[in-house]
């Protein structure tokens, strides 16, 4: 491992800090071009529930810059996902020149395991929560009320509670690649289990939309499971450490 003055360090973090955001806004005029079609992607799960419900729900704006800002934000998420593998190899490869060569060989399964997680998180969040959430908030009083619902306020939790999944299913790789480096044992995750599950429970109930018990468990549960599995796959990477290191 070479060592580097301080200097060069800032310098090659500002470089490529510059290089993930210029890959964001590359990847946000990507997804600008089909955020008409991304839209009626993320309104899908209303237009189910109104079916479901037998209403009819509206979305409104609120304002003249609402839908310019719902699309900003809509090619914003669009362009971040897009520019994730790449945003993940420049931390990667930033840290990289530290490490030893059975550590730096970690890059490509780590790299497409974090891209694998994120898309598992949103796509978790979209198919396995919405459909479940919008139609229990809007069946409270069936036919008697037609929702108005800003666009902007849904696309917003929308794409928050994708964004916060996707990040949440990263815990496995995390934990694994941790693990593998030495920073982080499974022992102290399994001792810690009863913080980690409070520190759950918390972030479950900030990203809920709802407060019934139903809907705090559909997403707390899946938290808990990705906790567990963190711990095993923290596990295995402690038993090939030492081979990697004798070798």
């Amino acid at each position: 491992m070479k060592e580097a003055p301080l200097v060069e360090h800032l310098e090659e973090l500002r470089s490529r800090i510059l290089w993930s955001l210029l890959t964001w806004v590359v990847g946000t005029g990507v997804a600008w071009s089909f955020r008409v079609q991304l839209l009626e992607w993320l309104k899908r799960p209303l237009d189910l529930a109104a079916q479901q419900n037998h209403i009819q729900v509206n979305l409104i704006v609120l304002d003249i810059t609402e839908p310019f800002l719902v699309s900003l934000k809509v090619a914003a998420f669009g362009g971040l996902v897009l520019a994730l593998p790449f945003i993940v190899y420049q931390v990667w490869a930033f840290i990289a020149p530290g490490l030893y060569e059975h550590e730096k060989r970690l890059a490509v399964p780590f790299l497409l395991g974090a891209g694998f997680s994120f898309a598992l998180g949103a796509l978790f969040a979209y198919y396995g929560f919405l459909p479940f959430a919008i139609p229990f908030l809007l069946g409270f009083l069936g036919e008697v009320i037609t929702p108005q619902i800003s666009i902007g306020r849904y696309i917003g939790q929308v794409l928050m509670m994708m964004g916060v999944m996707g990040l949440v299913f990263e815990m496995p790789v995390v934990s694994y690649l941790l693990a593998r480096l030495g920073i982080l044992s499974s022992t102290f995750l399994a001792r810690n289990w009863r913080i980690a599950v409070v520190l759950l429970l918390t972030l479950a109930a900030l990203i809920t939309p709802t407060v019934d018990v139903v809907s705090l468990a559909i997403v707390t549960g899946p938290l808990l499971v990705l906790y567990w599995i963190s711990v095993l796959v923290a596990r295995v990477a402690e038993r090939a450490r030492p081979k990697e290191e004798a070798a």
